[in-house]
Protein backbone atom coordinates (compact mmCIF):
# COMPACT_ATOMS: atom_id res chain seq x y z
CA UNK A 1 0.00 0.00 0.00
CA UNK A 2 2.84 1.95 0.83
CA UNK A 3 4.70 1.77 -2.22
CA UNK A 4 1.38 2.48 -4.40
CA UNK A 5 1.14 5.62 -2.63
CA UNK A 6 4.81 6.66 -3.17
CA UNK A 7 4.29 5.96 -6.44
CA UNK A 8 1.08 7.99 -7.31
CA UNK A 9 3.11 11.35 -5.08
CA UNK A 10 5.89 10.67 -7.56
CA UNK A 11 3.08 10.80 -10.63
CA UNK A 12 1.30 14.00 -9.56
CA UNK A 13 4.74 15.52 -8.16
CA UNK A 14 6.68 14.41 -11.35
CA UNK A 15 5.74 17.34 -14.96
CA UNK A 16 8.52 15.99 -16.86
CA UNK A 17 8.58 15.01 -20.67
CA UNK A 18 11.18 13.11 -22.17
CA UNK A 19 11.72 15.05 -25.48
CA UNK A 20 14.14 14.77 -28.35
CA UNK A 21 17.65 16.36 -28.10
CA UNK A 22 17.91 19.34 -30.33
CA UNK A 23 17.81 23.52 -30.47
CA UNK A 24 17.32 25.13 -27.72
CA UNK A 25 16.19 28.97 -28.18
CA UNK A 26 15.73 31.25 -24.56
CA UNK A 27 13.68 34.09 -24.68
CA UNK A 28 16.56 36.90 -25.24
CA UNK A 29 17.92 34.28 -28.18
CA UNK A 30 14.65 34.86 -29.88
CA UNK A 31 14.29 38.04 -29.18
CA UNK A 32 17.72 38.78 -30.98
CA UNK A 33 16.86 37.05 -34.08
CA UNK A 34 13.75 38.88 -34.56
CA UNK A 35 16.27 41.66 -35.34
CA UNK A 36 16.53 40.00 -38.70
CA UNK A 37 12.86 40.46 -39.54
CA UNK A 38 12.51 42.06 -42.78
CA UNK A 39 10.23 44.95 -41.36
CA UNK A 40 13.48 46.05 -39.53
CA UNK A 41 15.50 45.71 -42.45
CA UNK A 42 13.14 47.41 -44.74
CA UNK A 43 13.55 50.19 -42.48
CA UNK A 44 17.35 50.25 -42.44
CA UNK A 45 17.07 50.57 -46.03
CA UNK A 46 14.43 53.53 -45.59
CA UNK A 47 17.33 55.26 -43.34
CA UNK A 48 20.04 54.54 -46.06
CA UNK A 49 18.14 56.24 -48.62
CA UNK A 50 17.08 59.21 -46.96
CA UNK A 51 20.92 60.08 -45.49
CA UNK A 52 21.54 59.50 -48.90
CA UNK A 53 19.42 62.12 -49.82
CA UNK A 54 20.70 64.11 -47.77
CA UNK A 55 24.45 64.16 -49.37
CA UNK A 56 22.35 66.07 -52.09
CA UNK A 57 20.73 68.70 -49.98
CA UNK A 58 24.04 71.70 -51.14
CA UNK A 59 23.60 70.92 -54.68
CA UNK A 60 23.39 74.31 -57.02
CA UNK A 61 21.41 74.49 -60.11
CA UNK A 62 22.76 73.91 -63.15
CA UNK A 63 24.79 76.42 -65.04
CA UNK A 64 23.12 78.15 -68.09
CA UNK A 65 25.06 78.44 -71.33
CA UNK A 66 23.52 79.98 -74.73
CA UNK A 67 25.23 81.07 -78.01
CA UNK A 68 23.67 82.96 -80.80
CA UNK A 69 23.64 86.22 -83.03
CA UNK A 70 23.16 89.40 -81.00
CA UNK A 71 21.48 92.97 -82.46
CA UNK A 72 22.86 91.68 -86.42
CA UNK A 73 21.37 92.81 -89.58
CA UNK A 74 19.20 90.59 -91.74
CA UNK A 75 21.90 90.59 -94.37
CA UNK A 76 23.89 87.95 -95.90
CA UNK A 77 27.44 89.29 -94.69
CA UNK A 78 26.05 91.81 -91.78
CA UNK A 79 28.63 94.45 -91.10
CA UNK A 80 26.91 94.85 -87.65
CA UNK A 81 25.57 92.87 -84.76
CA UNK A 82 28.18 90.35 -83.07
CA UNK A 83 28.06 86.13 -82.27
CA UNK A 84 27.43 86.05 -78.38
CA UNK A 85 28.41 83.45 -76.22
CA UNK A 86 26.72 83.62 -72.69
CA UNK A 87 27.00 82.22 -69.21
CA UNK A 88 24.75 82.02 -66.40
CA UNK A 89 24.82 81.06 -62.62
CA UNK A 90 22.41 81.15 -59.86
CA UNK A 91 24.03 80.62 -56.48
CA UNK A 92 21.55 79.41 -53.73
CA UNK A 93 21.78 81.42 -50.54
CA UNK A 94 24.52 79.23 -47.94
CA UNK A 95 21.50 79.45 -45.44
CA UNK A 96 18.85 77.93 -47.48
CA UNK A 97 21.12 75.17 -48.52
CA UNK A 98 22.11 74.67 -44.74
CA UNK A 99 18.29 74.33 -43.77
CA UNK A 100 17.69 71.65 -46.57
CA UNK A 101 20.80 69.77 -45.74
CA UNK A 102 19.49 69.81 -41.66
CA UNK A 103 15.77 68.89 -42.83
CA UNK A 104 16.83 65.81 -45.03
CA UNK A 105 18.81 64.61 -42.02
CA UNK A 106 16.09 65.04 -39.52
CA UNK A 107 14.09 62.95 -41.50
CA UNK A 108 16.08 59.66 -41.04
CA UNK A 109 16.06 60.45 -37.25
CA UNK A 110 12.31 60.18 -37.63
CA UNK A 111 12.39 56.85 -39.73
CA UNK A 112 15.26 55.50 -36.88
CA UNK A 113 12.37 56.14 -34.29
CA UNK A 114 9.66 54.18 -36.19
CA UNK A 115 11.83 51.47 -36.23
CA UNK A 116 11.89 51.41 -32.66
CA UNK A 117 8.41 51.62 -32.27
CA UNK A 118 7.99 48.37 -35.08
CA UNK A 119 10.47 46.41 -33.17
CA UNK A 120 8.73 46.91 -29.87
CA UNK A 121 5.40 45.79 -31.64
CA UNK A 122 7.57 42.65 -32.94
CA UNK A 123 9.43 41.86 -29.90
CA UNK A 124 5.89 41.94 -27.89
CA UNK A 125 4.73 39.22 -30.26
CA UNK A 126 7.63 37.23 -29.76
CA UNK A 127 7.17 37.08 -26.58
CA UNK A 128 3.31 36.59 -26.68
CA UNK A 129 3.90 33.27 -29.09
CA UNK A 130 7.11 32.27 -26.72
CA UNK A 131 5.18 32.66 -23.56
CA UNK A 132 2.37 30.50 -24.88
CA UNK A 133 4.26 27.89 -25.87
CA UNK A 134 5.60 27.65 -22.29
CA UNK A 135 2.52 27.33 -21.11
CA UNK A 136 1.18 24.62 -23.42
CA UNK A 137 4.27 22.74 -23.20
CA UNK A 138 3.53 22.67 -19.18
CA UNK A 139 -0.26 21.50 -20.20
CA UNK A 140 1.55 19.14 -22.04
CA UNK A 141 3.08 17.55 -18.75
CA UNK A 142 0.17 17.87 -16.90
CA UNK A 143 -1.41 15.79 -19.55
CA UNK A 144 1.01 13.27 -19.67
CA UNK A 145 1.17 13.02 -15.57
CA UNK A 146 -2.70 12.46 -15.47
CA UNK A 147 -2.20 9.67 -18.17
CA UNK A 148 0.45 8.01 -16.52
CA UNK A 149 -2.02 8.38 -12.92
CA UNK A 150 -4.88 7.00 -15.38
CA UNK A 151 -2.79 4.13 -16.78
CA UNK A 152 -1.91 3.10 -12.94
CA UNK A 153 -5.72 3.31 -11.98
CA UNK A 154 -6.84 1.21 -15.18
CA UNK A 155 -4.28 -1.45 -14.72
CA UNK A 156 -5.30 -2.03 -10.64
CA UNK A 157 -9.01 -1.56 -11.79
CA UNK A 158 -8.23 -4.49 -14.51
CA UNK A 159 -7.15 -6.59 -11.80
CA UNK A 160 -9.91 -5.98 -9.33
CA UNK A 161 -12.10 -7.11 -12.48
CA UNK A 162 -10.29 -10.56 -12.46
CA UNK A 163 -11.42 -10.95 -9.09
CA UNK A 164 -14.94 -9.37 -8.84
CA UNK A 165 -14.05 -6.23 -7.30
CA UNK A 166 -14.78 -4.20 -9.94
CA UNK A 167 -17.54 -3.11 -12.21
CA UNK A 168 -16.80 -3.25 -16.01
CA UNK A 169 -18.81 0.13 -17.01
CA UNK A 170 -16.35 1.84 -14.60
CA UNK A 171 -13.82 0.57 -16.21
CA UNK A 172 -15.01 1.92 -19.55
CA UNK A 173 -15.70 5.33 -18.04
CA UNK A 174 -11.57 5.37 -17.12
CA UNK A 175 -10.67 4.07 -20.42
CA UNK A 176 -12.40 7.07 -21.94
CA UNK A 177 -11.11 9.55 -19.53
CA UNK A 178 -7.92 8.24 -20.86
CA UNK A 179 -8.32 8.49 -24.57
CA UNK A 180 -10.13 11.64 -24.37
CA UNK A 181 -6.83 13.13 -22.80
CA UNK A 182 -5.08 12.16 -26.21
CA UNK A 183 -7.62 14.93 -27.91
CA UNK A 184 -6.59 17.23 -25.98
CA UNK A 185 -3.22 16.68 -25.95
CA UNK A 186 -3.36 16.75 -29.44
CA UNK A 187 -4.79 19.98 -29.32
CA UNK A 188 -2.54 21.29 -27.82
CA UNK A 189 0.37 19.98 -29.75
CA UNK A 190 -1.37 21.65 -32.77
CA UNK A 191 -1.09 24.98 -30.72
CA UNK A 192 2.42 24.27 -29.75
CA UNK A 193 3.02 23.67 -33.78
CA UNK A 194 1.57 27.17 -34.36
CA UNK A 195 3.50 29.12 -32.01
CA UNK A 196 6.47 27.42 -33.38
CA UNK A 197 6.16 28.77 -37.21
CA UNK A 198 4.64 32.23 -36.10
CA UNK A 199 7.98 32.84 -33.98
CA UNK A 200 10.09 31.34 -37.10
CA UNK A 201 8.47 33.30 -39.02
CA UNK A 202 9.34 36.61 -36.95
CA UNK A 203 12.69 35.39 -36.49
CA UNK A 204 12.82 35.26 -40.30
CA UNK A 205 13.29 31.61 -40.55
CA UNK A 206 11.93 28.31 -42.22
CA UNK A 207 8.80 28.50 -40.56
CA UNK A 208 8.96 24.26 -40.15
CA UNK A 209 12.44 24.45 -38.10
CA UNK A 210 11.86 22.85 -34.69
CA UNK A 211 13.27 23.98 -31.99
CA UNK A 212 13.28 23.75 -27.95
CA UNK A 213 12.29 26.56 -25.23
CA UNK A 214 13.01 27.16 -22.29
CA UNK A 215 10.05 26.49 -19.97
CA UNK A 216 11.53 28.48 -16.44
CA UNK A 217 9.94 31.79 -16.94
CA UNK A 218 10.64 34.58 -14.48
CA UNK A 219 7.21 36.52 -13.43
CA UNK A 220 8.07 40.25 -12.73
CA UNK A 221 7.17 42.36 -9.88
CA UNK A 222 5.64 45.09 -11.93
CA UNK A 223 2.52 45.70 -10.02
CA UNK A 224 5.43 47.45 -7.33
CA UNK A 225 6.68 49.57 -10.15
CA UNK A 226 6.14 53.25 -10.50
CA UNK A 227 6.44 54.97 -13.83
CA UNK A 228 5.77 58.89 -14.42
CA UNK A 229 5.72 60.53 -17.58
CA UNK A 230 9.29 61.33 -17.88
CA UNK A 231 10.81 58.10 -17.59
CA UNK A 232 7.85 56.97 -20.84
CA UNK A 233 9.32 59.99 -22.69
CA UNK A 234 12.64 58.33 -22.45
CA UNK A 235 11.66 54.42 -23.54
CA UNK A 236 8.40 54.73 -25.38
CA UNK A 237 9.97 54.81 -29.00
CA UNK A 238 6.70 56.32 -30.48
CA UNK A 239 6.68 59.09 -28.18
CA UNK A 240 10.51 59.23 -29.72
CA UNK A 241 9.32 59.68 -33.21
CA UNK A 242 6.74 62.17 -32.09
CA UNK A 243 9.84 64.30 -30.85
CA UNK A 244 12.27 63.70 -33.66
CA UNK A 245 8.97 64.58 -36.44
CA UNK A 246 8.69 67.75 -33.45
CA UNK A 247 12.57 68.37 -34.68
CA UNK A 248 11.61 67.94 -38.33
CA UNK A 249 8.51 70.20 -38.37
CA UNK A 250 10.93 72.89 -36.35
CA UNK A 251 13.41 71.62 -39.34
CA UNK A 252 11.33 72.38 -42.07
CA UNK A 253 9.95 75.28 -40.61
CA UNK A 254 14.13 76.83 -40.51
CA UNK A 255 13.98 75.68 -44.24
CA UNK A 256 10.86 78.30 -45.02
CA UNK A 257 12.05 81.11 -43.04
CA UNK A 258 15.35 80.73 -45.16
CA UNK A 259 13.17 81.54 -48.08
CA UNK A 260 13.67 85.34 -47.03
CA UNK A 261 17.29 85.29 -48.18
CA UNK A 262 18.54 86.57 -51.44
CA UNK A 263 19.86 84.28 -53.43
CA UNK A 264 22.51 85.83 -56.05
CA UNK A 265 23.63 84.81 -59.40
CA UNK A 266 26.05 86.02 -62.21
CA UNK A 267 25.46 86.20 -66.09
CA UNK A 268 28.92 86.59 -68.25
CA UNK A 269 28.95 87.14 -72.15
CA UNK A 270 31.28 87.63 -75.27
CA UNK A 271 30.27 89.69 -78.33
CA UNK A 272 32.20 88.83 -81.32
CA UNK A 273 31.54 91.72 -83.34
CA UNK A 274 31.01 92.11 -87.60
CA UNK A 275 32.25 94.13 -89.96
CA UNK A 276 35.72 95.83 -87.65
CA UNK A 277 33.82 96.26 -85.05
CA UNK A 278 35.33 96.53 -81.25
CA UNK A 279 34.23 92.94 -79.71
CA UNK A 280 31.88 93.58 -76.41
CA UNK A 281 31.17 91.39 -73.21
CA UNK A 282 28.99 91.76 -70.51
CA UNK A 283 29.68 91.54 -66.97
CA UNK A 284 25.87 91.45 -64.80
CA UNK A 285 25.30 90.14 -60.98
CA UNK A 286 21.90 89.69 -60.07
CA UNK A 287 19.87 88.84 -56.80
CA UNK A 288 16.61 88.19 -55.86
CA UNK A 289 14.49 89.80 -53.95
CA UNK A 290 12.07 87.29 -51.84
CA UNK A 291 10.37 89.70 -49.43
CA UNK A 292 8.01 91.35 -51.51
CA UNK A 293 4.56 90.80 -51.15
CA UNK A 294 3.44 89.39 -54.27
CA UNK A 295 6.52 86.42 -53.28
CA UNK A 296 6.33 85.83 -49.87
CA UNK A 297 2.64 84.78 -49.37
CA UNK A 298 3.81 81.31 -49.93
CA UNK A 299 6.25 80.67 -47.10
CA UNK A 300 4.28 83.11 -44.76
CA UNK A 301 1.44 81.04 -44.99
CA UNK A 302 3.92 77.20 -44.57
CA UNK A 303 5.08 79.28 -41.75
CA UNK A 304 1.82 79.20 -40.17
CA UNK A 305 0.87 75.93 -41.32
CA UNK A 306 3.85 74.44 -39.68
CA UNK A 307 2.75 76.40 -36.21
CA UNK A 308 -0.88 74.45 -36.06
CA UNK A 309 1.00 71.27 -37.24
CA UNK A 310 3.52 71.27 -34.09
CA UNK A 311 0.92 72.31 -31.56
CA UNK A 312 -0.66 68.65 -32.85
CA UNK A 313 1.96 67.04 -32.07
CA UNK A 314 2.87 68.32 -28.82
CA UNK A 315 -1.35 67.45 -28.18
CA UNK A 316 -0.68 64.27 -29.84
CA UNK A 317 2.41 63.63 -27.42
CA UNK A 318 0.50 64.42 -24.33
CA UNK A 319 -2.02 62.65 -25.07
CA UNK A 320 -0.34 59.02 -25.77
CA UNK A 321 2.17 59.67 -22.55
CA UNK A 322 -1.75 60.16 -20.44
CA UNK A 323 -2.70 57.18 -22.21
CA UNK A 324 -0.06 54.97 -21.63
CA UNK A 325 0.68 55.90 -17.67
CA UNK A 326 -3.17 55.19 -17.37
CA UNK A 327 -2.98 51.58 -19.16
CA UNK A 328 0.08 51.04 -17.44
CA UNK A 329 -1.71 51.65 -13.78
CA UNK A 330 -4.39 49.78 -14.88
CA UNK A 331 -1.79 46.69 -15.98
CA UNK A 332 -0.40 46.74 -12.55
CA UNK A 333 -3.32 45.97 -10.63
CA UNK A 334 -4.47 43.66 -13.01
CA UNK A 335 -1.50 41.50 -12.82
CA UNK A 336 -1.41 41.78 -8.76
CA UNK A 337 -5.47 40.57 -8.99
CA UNK A 338 -4.28 37.52 -11.19
CA UNK A 339 -0.47 37.10 -8.97
CA UNK A 340 -2.99 36.58 -6.24
CA UNK A 341 -5.63 34.14 -7.93
CA UNK A 342 -2.35 32.05 -9.18
CA UNK A 343 -0.99 31.77 -5.71
CA UNK A 344 -4.69 30.52 -4.31
CA UNK A 345 -4.36 27.82 -6.61
CA UNK A 346 -1.13 26.79 -5.78
CA UNK A 347 -0.87 27.10 -2.28
CA UNK A 348 -4.21 25.81 -1.57
CA UNK A 349 -7.05 24.87 -4.40
CA UNK A 350 -4.63 22.21 -5.89
CA UNK A 351 -3.26 20.83 -3.00
CA UNK A 352 -6.65 20.59 -1.49
CA UNK A 353 -7.49 18.22 -4.78
CA UNK A 354 -4.39 16.51 -4.30
CA UNK A 355 -5.08 15.64 -0.88
CA UNK A 356 -8.59 14.59 -1.98
CA UNK A 357 -7.55 12.28 -4.65
CA UNK A 358 -4.70 10.48 -2.07
CA UNK A 359 -7.71 10.05 0.08
CA UNK A 360 -10.20 8.59 -2.63
CA UNK A 361 -7.44 6.30 -3.90
CA UNK A 362 -6.75 5.18 -0.63
CA UNK A 363 -10.30 4.46 -0.11
CA UNK A 364 -10.27 2.68 -3.26
CA UNK A 365 -7.34 0.47 -2.57
CA UNK A 366 -9.05 -0.43 1.16
CA UNK A 367 -12.65 -1.55 -0.93
CA UNK A 368 -14.28 1.58 0.72
CA UNK A 369 -14.60 3.84 -2.04
CA UNK A 370 -15.31 3.43 -6.21
CA UNK A 371 -13.80 4.31 -9.04
CA UNK A 372 -15.79 6.68 -10.30
CA UNK A 373 -14.89 8.88 -7.61
CA UNK A 374 -10.98 8.37 -7.95
CA UNK A 375 -11.54 9.12 -11.96
CA UNK A 376 -13.54 12.69 -10.65
CA UNK A 377 -10.58 13.55 -8.23
CA UNK A 378 -8.19 13.33 -11.09
CA UNK A 379 -10.22 15.39 -13.49
CA UNK A 380 -10.82 17.68 -10.86
CA UNK A 381 -7.02 18.41 -10.24
CA UNK A 382 -6.06 18.16 -13.72
CA UNK A 383 -8.95 20.98 -14.14
CA UNK A 384 -7.33 22.55 -11.37
CA UNK A 385 -3.81 22.85 -12.40
CA UNK A 386 -5.18 23.87 -16.19
CA UNK A 387 -6.85 26.50 -14.64
CA UNK A 388 -4.11 27.40 -12.54
CA UNK A 389 -2.04 27.96 -15.72
CA UNK A 390 -4.08 29.73 -17.61
CA UNK A 391 -3.86 31.95 -14.99
CA UNK A 392 -0.23 32.24 -15.39
CA UNK A 393 -0.92 32.66 -19.14
CA UNK A 394 -2.84 35.69 -18.13
CA UNK A 395 0.00 36.97 -16.02
CA UNK A 396 2.30 36.67 -19.17
CA UNK A 397 0.26 38.27 -21.52
CA UNK A 398 -0.10 40.95 -18.96
CA UNK A 399 3.59 41.11 -18.24
CA UNK A 400 4.10 41.39 -22.15
CA UNK A 401 1.52 44.20 -22.39
CA UNK A 402 2.94 46.01 -19.58
CA UNK A 403 6.59 45.84 -21.20
CA UNK A 404 5.11 46.55 -24.61
CA UNK A 405 3.38 49.80 -23.11
CA UNK A 406 6.63 50.87 -21.18
CA UNK A 407 8.80 49.28 -23.67
CA UNK A 408 10.96 47.27 -21.86
CA UNK A 409 13.10 44.62 -23.72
Amino acid sequence: MKSKLKYIAVLIACFSITRATGQTLSLDSVLTLVANNPALEAYNSKIAAQDAYANGAKNLDAPKISAGQYQTPYTLRPNGGSLMLQFEQMFTNPAKLRAKEAYLKGMSKVTAANKGYMKNQLIAQAKQYYYERVVLERKMKVLQNMQSLLDYILQDANIRLTYGKEQLPNIYKAKAERFELDNTKEQLQNEVSQKTIMLNTLMNRDQQQTFMIDTNIVLKNYEMAIVDTLSLSDSRSDIKALSRNIELQQLNAQVELSKRKFDFGITAAHMQSYGGMANQYVLMGSVTIPIVPWASKEYKANLKGIQYELEELQKNKLDILNLAQGQLVTLRTDIGSKKKQLNNHNRNIIPALQNSYKTALLAYDQNTGDLPTVLEAIKSLQNARMTALDRLQEILTLQVAYEKENEKQ
